[in-house]
C-alpha cells in the first residue's frame, strides 16, 4: 500500500538504510533550498500550509525552522542586549521538534508510537527542565546566564557578537533541533518495524530513570543554595544543614559527593540514550545522527570549564574537591571527604625555625 505524502520520505529497502544519511537526508536538502520561495508562494498566492508541510521531508521542514529561530534569537539578543535568548527555549524545543515528526507521522498515516513514547520521555524532561529554570529566576524579564557577561567582558566587542552570530544564536538553535534527530530515524524505521517492542519500553524507562537523577541532583542543589542564601541573609543556620557546608560555599553531598555536575551528566546521557535507541531500532552500530550528543558534549565540556574556573576562583576547598570527585563520571565511589587540615606540632615549629637560624648563620 502506497502511503499518503509517500514521495516526501526516502525509498529504502532495508532497516539499516534508515540510518544512512546519503539515502534519508541528501536526496531532500534541495527542499530546505526552496523552502523560504515556498512559504512566501504559499502566503501572497492562498496555497495550502498543511499541503507544503506534508510534501516536505519532515526533517528538512524541522531543520528549515531551527534556522528561522536562529535569525529570530539573533535579533532578540543584539536588541536587548541579552544572549540568553536561546536558553530560555533550551527545555522546551526538543520536545516541539519530536511532537512535529509524531504529528507529521500522524498526518501521513504512518504508525506513530514508537515516536509517541519518545515524546513521552520528552514531554516530562521538558516540564521537569522548564520547571527548574522557571523557579531560578530564569523567565524573569531582563534576567541572563551570568557566565555571558563574563565571556562578554573577556573579549574584544566585535569577537563577542561574531561568537552571539555564530554560536549564541545560531548553533545552538540548530543542536536543539538535532538532539531530536534521531526520532527522524526511528520514523523512517517504522516503516519496517511499525510495533512498539519491548526494546523501546527499556529505553523509555532508561531515559525516565535519567531524568528521575537530574531530578534529584538539580533540587539537591537548589535546597543547598537556597539554605546557603538564606544562612548569608539572617546568619541563621537552615534546619538540616551544618553551618561547616554553608561556609564552604558549594555543595559536597547526595550526588554532589560522587560527581561535581550530576545534573549535567544526567542530562548528556538522555540525548546519547536517544541517539543509540535510533541506532538500536535500525540495527547498526552508529549513524550520522551522532553529531548531536557530539555538539551537546561540546557545549557542556566549554560550559563547565568555565563554570569550574568562576567557582575555583570564589572557593578555596574547590582545587580540593576537583582532586577527589571526578566532573561527570565518579572517581571513587567513597564520596567526598573534607580535607583535614594539618596541624605542626610547637616542638617541630621551633626546630624548624632554629635550623633556619642556623642557615642564616653559615
Amino acid at each position: 500500500m502506497t502511503l499518503p505524502y509517500a514521495m516526501a520520505l526516502p525509498k529504502l529497502g532495508a532497516l539499516q538504510d534508515c540510518s544512512d544519511f546519503s539515502k534519508t537526508v541528501t536526496p531532500f536538502l534541495p527542499q530546505l533550498y526552496a523552502l523560504p520561495r515556498q512559504i512566501l508562494d504559499t502566503i501572497f498566492n492562498g496555497g495550502s500550509f498543511l499541503k507544503l508541510y506534508m510534501e516536505t521531508n519532515p526533517f528538512i521542514s524541522g531543520l528549515g525552522i531551527s534556522i528561522f529561530l536562529g535569525g529570530v534569537f539573533l535579533v532578540a539578543a543584539e536588541v536587548n542586549r541579552n544572549y540568553s535568548q536561546v536558553d530560555r527555549f533550551w527545555s522546551i524545543l526538543p520536545t516541539i521538534y519530536i511532537a512535529h515528526f509524531a504529528t507529521w507521522a500522524r498526518l501521513a498515516g504512518i504508525p506513530s508510537r514508537r515516536i509517541d513514547a519518545a515524546l513521552l520521555f520528552s514531554t516530562i524532561w521538558s516540564i521537569r527542565l522548564t520547571y527548574n529554570y522557571w523557579r531560578k529566576g530564569g523567565y524573569n524579564v531582563g534576567s541572563q546566564d551570568y557566565r555571558w557577561e563574563i565571556v562578554r567582558a573577556s573579549m574584544p566587542k566585535l569577537a563577542f557578537h561574531i561568537l552571539n552570530w555564530t554560536f549564541i544564536s545560531f548553533i545552538q538553535s540548530v543542536l536543539l533541533y538535532m538532539l531530536a534527530s534521531p526520532v527522524y530515524v526511528l520514523l523512517l524505521a517504522t516503516q519496517f518495524e511499525p510495533e512498539l517492542s519491548t526494546a523501546d519500553i527499556g529505553f523509555v524507562v532508561m531515559e525516565l530513570g535519567l531524568i528521575l537523577t537530574e531530578f534529584i541532583a538539580d533540587h539537591q542543589q537548589w535546597v543547598f543554595q537556597s539554605a546557603k542564601n538564606e544562612y548569608k541573609t539572617s546568619g541563621q543556620i537552615p534546619a538540616g544543614h551544618k553551618q561547616a557546608d554553608l561556609d564552604r560555599g558549594f555543595i559536597t553531598s547526595g550526588l554532589w559527593a560522587y560527581s561535581r555536575h550530576p545534573n549535567f551528566a544526567a542530562e548528556q546521557s538522555i540525548w546519547l540514550t536517544l541517539y543509540q535507541w535510533g541506532c538500536f531500532a535500525t540495527n547498526t552500530l552508529y549513524n550520522w545522527t551522532i553529531v548531536s550528543p557530539i555538539m551537546l558534549m561540546s557545549v557542556f565540556q566549554g560550559s563547565t570549564w568555565l563554570t569550574e574556573r568562576i567557582t575555583a576562583g570564589k572557593y578555596p576547598e574547590y582545587s580540593a574537591y576537583q582532586k577527589q570527585v571526578g566532573t561527570f563520571v565518579p572517581k571513587t565511589l567513597k564520596g567526598y571527604k573534607t580535607p583535614v587540615p594539618k596541624f605542626i606540632r610547637t616542638s617541630d615549629l621551633a626546630k624548624k625555625l632554629q635550623e633556619k637560624e642556623n642557615k642564616k648563620q653559615k
